[in-house]
Formats: structure tokens, C-alpha cells, sequence
């Protein structure tokens, strides 16, 4: 079996997709609230427009991706290819998962009741249960920690039963 034989090609974009979950995760913790808070904030405040400045963020992994396809084919490098497959596979999922599950930004709406979905969907709702960039819990997009675990970070922090009450004294 060589390095560009079907199987290692096939495994290198599984092996990718999975890594990209750990890099999604740094970049939404580190870059997004961080540095990158410009673009990010409009994913956590209300709006009904289509498109927020945080789209921004899916428009440069594509840029990215694209561009490593393209020197894949142009240099004939498969390993190249199959590491831009396995990005964009996992866009694909953050797409489905994150933007239509989660934040129901598809035609229809569909709300899990139970299993795998319904956690994602409740841990990224504890992510964006705190105002602004900081405090905040659960910055994977398509794995979830144990939902009673993130409760737990957020009633440590403190951070989100002062918004609470602060909410509650304004009414």
C-alpha cells in the first residue's frame, strides 16, 4: 500500500475531519473570542438578516480549503487533496450540525428531543447563555461535553446568574 492508494487517502481525510474538530475549537475560543471577537459578536447577538459578520469566518476555511485543492490537483499531491477533502467535509458537517441544527438557520425547523443532537444543541445554547466573549462554556462545533458539566462552569463563574438577576431587576 502506498501513500496515494485509496485506503491511506480515505484515512487521511477521516483523520483530518476529526483534528479539525480540535482546531475549530481553538479557533472559536482563542481567535473568535478573542481577536476575532469583531467578526464573532454578530454570531451572538439577535438578528434576523441571512448572513451575519461571522460568516466571515466559513468564507476563509473555504479560501483555505480551495486553495489546498487547487495545489493538490496543479502539483499532483493526492495527500494534499485528501486533507482539503477532509476540511471540507468537516464544513459540510458545521453547516448541518452547527448553523442548521443548532442555530435553525435552514428553510424548516427541527428540534431534537433526545440523544447526541439534543446535547450539542443544549451545550451550544449554554455557550451563548453568557453575554459578551468572555465566561463562556462549550466552543466545539460538533462534539459536546456532558451538558450538566457546562451548567456547572457557568454557575462557578458566576457570570451568568449576575446577567440573571440583573435581567430580572430591569423588569
Amino acid at each position: 500500500m502506498t501513500l496515494t492508494s485509496w485506503p491511506v487517502l480515505i484515512a487521511v481525510a477521516v483523520a483530518v475531519f476529526l483534528v479539525m474538530e480540535v482546531v475549530a475549537w481553538a479557533a472559536h475560543k482563542y481567535i473568535m473570542h478573542g481577536w476575532g471577537w469583531g467578526w464573532h459578536e454578530s454570531h451572538h447577538e439577535p438578528h434576523d438578516d441571512t448572513f451575519e459578520k461571522n460568516d466571515l469566518y466559513a468564507v476563509v476555511f473555504a479560501v483555505f480549503a480551495v486553495a489546498l485543492f487547487a495545489l493538490g490537483h496543479v502539483l499532483e499531491w493526492p495527500l494534499v487533496t485528501a486533507v482539503a477533502t477532509g476540511i471540507t467535509l468537516y464544513g459540510l458537517f458545521y453547516f448541518i450540525v452547527h448553523d442548521g441544527l443548532v442555530h435553525q438557520r435552514w428553510p424548516f425547523r427541527y428540534i431534537p428531543h433526545r440523544g447526541y443532537a439534543k446535547r450539542l444543541v443544549q451545550a451550544h445554547r449554554l455557550h451563548h447563555a453568557v453575554k459578551g466573549k468572555d465566561d463562556c462554556v462549550s466552543f466545539g462545533f460538533l462534539y459536546a461535553p456532558p451538558v450538566d458539566q457546562l451548567a456547572a462552569q457557568l454557575k462557578a463563574s458566576g457570570k451568568v446568574a449576575a446577567e440573571q438577576e440583573e435581567r430580572r431587576t430591569l423588569h
